[in-house]
């Protein structure tokens, strides 16, 4: 029944890929759709307070220069938030207090950085939510954040389709018109929906006080309250990931039941699957779409194989038990392996880290699956916006090393990729492991960066922080639980890997996206390599894997293999 459940959710999301794609192009190309009456007032509403000419379009540099500008402000305007939350209302009615509830101190450095971890989209969270912040910041800054960097960020993919739409243009349109309508026509309607479904499913919304409840053994536990359903559909539908709590998507309120996991897992992908169809649309060759979306595809299906067949063999420590069930340990009994899996895969794979099981408790090769997706710049599906560019750029990568072997010109949806195009998808392509491994070495050769390792250490531990550079450079925000990462060490150097995660990554795709729409489009003949065949999506999907191995092989060899074949 399990392998039923991953298939209707890769077919659900691969028949909505279409219809949504489409969509989107209609938003961003500002064509007519039903919801015009009533959001263009409002629209023109914005663009008059902002002082926003939505004709005027914008060169990459400017629209890289908009793009960073935005996320500093919001940056700056979070933390400052984060820093006065004692001066907001209280937890409990009329200003109660909630001293003995909210026990974790906002220090600067955390403050700093949860304010760039929602303003990237990564929502790393080194807090226990429900124990650190107020219901009025969470609102005021942390849903705010996720539907504003959530915008930004398909912004951005936006603009780099039109590089390859365009041609002769020294412009890829105007960042503040596409925030606005990404904002309006996407992630607003879609999450009041979705909100009001998971409220259906039992996720709370209120304003109460914390419950003091009595157990059968006579403890008090604390239960937490608030307004829960405001945040969990748009960390979701966003790519943020980020919890109310500090379990995420374990816990009951925030993830109910089956149904609710099912649905956020779907908000997570729906969009990013579509961004393709919208791609092959805009640039006039939808069978080229068809062919990335095929890809992302094949390799979810290959890491649910992979991390379902580790997570359902059971700890060789429980071997003697005869335990049937796999692995349990970290997971909820009402998802069981099969809805972890599809979240697990799902959540590392969509820069959305709103896991619904405790990482550190899976089998070695279970866990590699989350980590690899996340080092390959999650191009299977992906955040919005950044999935698509890391796909397109590895593409690019099988473009010109197919080219190179058989003699064809390197294009790709009719854009010549030259010298200069080839070094940005290099770089681009380099960027992550030029992070993430000097942050792992420097965390594991030195004594502050150990004494995060609570619990494990050796293999075990490397893996854990390995996981915390990858989460935090993918803008994913996962972790793996045995890693104290609340330290002023780990808070400044991950807030290193989640800037260049966001910014140094989609300023090398705007650049690449500029120089493609000053082209022009050429027209296919006999000399230039298929991009819509099934024999390229083999070229892309081994480039992928080529990729991936590598950068990142050695690192893998020291973490999770190694584990994995230790006695």
């Amino acid at each position: 029944m399990h392998w039923l459940e991953y298939a209707v959710f890769l077919g659900i999301v691969v028949a909505l890929a279409r219809p949504v794609g489409l969509y989107l192009a209609r938003v961003f190309e500002r064509k007519p759709t039903l919801a015009d009456p009533l959001l263009r007032p409002i629209e023109s509403c914005i663009y008059r307070l902002l002082g926003v000419r939505p004709d005027e379009e914008m060169t990459p540099g400017v629209y890289i220069a908009c793009f960073i500008a935005f996320g500093a402000l919001g940056t700056l305007l979070l933390f400052a938030l984060l820093m006065a939350q004692n001066l907001l209302p209280a937890n409990l009615p009329a200003g109660g207090p909630d001293a003995k509830y909210l026990t974790t101190p906002m220090t600067a450095d955390l403050a700093a950085n949860t304010a760039v971890s929602f303003s990237t989209t990564t929502t790393w969270q080194a807090y226990p939510g429900e124990t650190t912040l107020r219901y009025c910041l969470q609102l005021i800054g942390l849903v705010a954040q996720n539907f504003l960097a959530g915008a930004a960020g398909l912004a951005v993919g936006i603009a780099f389709i039109r590089g390859f739409s365009r041609e002769r243009s020294a412009t890829i349109g105007n960042f503040w018109v596409d925030l606005v309508r990404a904002m309006l026509w996407v992630l607003l309607p879609w999450s009041l929906v979705g909100s009001l479904a998971l409220v259906w499913q039992g996720v709370p919304f209120n304003f109460s006080p914390y419950t003091l409840a009595h157990t059968l053994e006579g403890s008090q536990q604390t239960i937490a309250q608030g307004p829960v359903a405001a945040l969990e559909f748009i960390k979701n539908l966003g790519t943020n990931g980020g919890g109310f709590f500090n379990a995420n998507g374990a816990h009951p309120y925030a993830n109910p039941t089956p149904l609710a996991n099912f649905l956020g897992m779907l908000a997570i992908v729906i969009l990013p699957a579509a961004l393709p169809i919208t791609l092959g649309h805009l640039a006039g060759r939808e069978r080229a779409g068809w062919t990335l979306l095929a890809v992302m595809v094949a390799l979810f299906a290959a890491g649910i194989a992979v991390c379902d067949a580790a997570e359902r063999r059971a700890p060789p420590r429980l071997a003697d038990l005869h335990v049937s069930a796999g692995n349990m340990e970290g997971k909820e009994v009402r998802f069981g392996i099969a809805d972890t899996v599809l979240t697990t895969v799902t959540t590392s794979n969509g820069a959305t880290g709103s896991y619904n099981a405790m990482l550190d408790s899976f089998r070695p090769i279970g866990v590699s699956v989350p980590l690899m997706n996340m080092l390959l710049g999650e191009c299977i599906f992906g955040g919005l916006g950044t999935g698509l560019y890391s796909m397109v750029l590895v593409a690019l990568v099988g473009v010109f090393i197919g080219g190179l072997m058989v003699g064809r010109t390197p294009e790709y949806l009719g854009k010549t990729i030259t010298v200069a195009e080839a070094k940005l998808v290099a770089f681009y392509t380099l960027l992550t492991p030029m992070f993430v491994l000097p942050l792992t070495g420097i965390a594991c050769a030195t004594p502050i960066g150990r004494d995060g390792l609570t619990t494990n250490q050796e293999a075990h531990g490397f893996t854990e922080i390995l996981f915390a550079y990858a989460s935090c450079m993918a803008n994913n925000g996962q972790a793996m639980a045995g890693l104290n990462a609340n330290t002023t060490f780990y808070n400044l150097t991950t807030i290193v890997a989640m800037l260049a995660g966001r910014f140094g990554l989609a300023a090398l795709a705007l650049a690449l996206a500029g120089r493609f729409a000053k082209q022009i489009r050429r027209t296919p003949t006999i000399g230039t390599l298929p991009c819509d065949t099934v024999t390229f999506g083999v070229l892309v999907l081994g480039t992928t894997v080529l990729i991936g191995a590598l950068c990142f092989l050695p690192a893998l060899a020291l973490g999770p293999i190694a584990e994995h074949l230790q006695p």
